[in-house]
């Protein structure tokens, strides 16, 4: 069965525990890697976990994916935002790979700092999928060997600075201010037979209780075997590691369409940008300080359940 975990801090030491009915059940040991805990357990040992329990309001949330983990992304991940990104999803034939540096991993309820020189913050609801083993030569992976690559799930929110993203085609700077990283809260161990379920989680993400992105996992372009098969024929993944998996429409960059972009590489390079900025500075759904942004992901029937992550946006001092 699923098991809903939490890494948490309480009373000055940080612990991992099973989460059900809002009680946590500590689990005995020291994982100081998302890896060491992933590597240590099962969902089977971990369904049968007793001893005593602590509140869940009673402790400090840690993010699940710790800092020396991979963040691994995958942009442009649904039809819907391809669309809005300006792209093509019938001539798009390349899933879009990029990173964010570790540093920006926060807990799920952590204020999100918004830079000085940063004006059109963003945000990004995602499934996360941390892995199950190593991977250091190229596999097939398929949705029938999939159990053995994924571990679980959680949720990311890609947070974005697209001021910086975009003019400066920098999607590395623009995603990893310190912050941009939230993860979490729960970590969802899957058992094979579970995985299947990846493909019908329900993502919805709101500022200030306003619905701004609302999909379906099962309108992911490139799956996650697809990507992991890819990803293992040139790069080393560890244990651990974290794969964020795109994010549906709804965000508040707005892309000029194809042929607005083919009109606009005719300008000078100062000229085209500074008309971008111009039409982002229009847009209300840009993140400003005091907003409050929560997102759910989850089956229907609540078997699937990776909790609610709630940032409040702040401006950096």
């Amino acid at each position: 069965m699923a098991v809903h975990v939490i890494h948490f801090k309480y009373q000055g030491r940080a612990q991992w525990g099973v989460l059900a009915n809002h009680c946590i059940t500590p689990i005995p040991g020291d994982y100081p890697t998302t890896g060491d805990f992933i590597r240590a357990h099962s969902t089977e040992t971990l369904s049968e976990l007793t001893g005593d329990l602590i509140a869940e309001d009673a402790v400090e949330l840690l993010s699940p994916l710790t800092r020396n983990q991979q963040f691994l992304c995958q942009g442009a991940n649904y039809r819907q935002h391809m669309i809005e990104s300006g792209m093509n999803p019938d001539s798009k034939t390349y899933n879009m790979i990029f990173t964010k540096a570790v540093s920006c991993i926060v807990a799920a309820n952590a204020d999100i700092v918004r830079p000085r020189q940063v004006k059109f913050l963003d945000y990004e609801i995602e499934l996360g999928l941390i892995l199950r083993r190593d991977i250091t030569e190229p596999v097939h992976v398929t949705d029938a060997n999939l159990h053995e690559f994924v571990a679980g799930a959680v949720i990311v929110n890609d947070y974005s600075a697209r001021d910086i993203q975009i003019p400066q085609t920098q999607f590395y700077k623009g995603k990893s201010f310190r912050s941009f990283g939230p993860v979490g809260p729960y970590l969802c161990l899957l058992s094979a037979g579970e995985i299947p379920l990846l493909k019908a989680l329900n993502l919805k993400l709101t500022v200030n209780g306003e619905v701004r992105q609302q999909d379906n996992t099962s309108n992911l372009v490139y799956g996650p075997a697809e990507t992991l098969t890819e990803l293992s024929g040139m790069q080393d993944l560890c244990i651990g590691d974290l794969l964020s998996t795109g994010t549906p429409a709804g965000c508040a960059l707005s892309v000029p369409s194809p042929a607005k972009q083919k009109l606009g590489a005719l300008l000078p390079e100062k000229k085209k940008w500074e008309i971008f900025l111009k039409v982002q500075s229009g847009r209300r759904q840009y993140l400003k300080p005091g907003d409050v942004v929560e997102a759910h992901i989850g089956t229907t029937d609540g078997l699937i359940n990776l909790g609610v992550q709630r940032n409040r946006v702040v401006m950096a001092a």
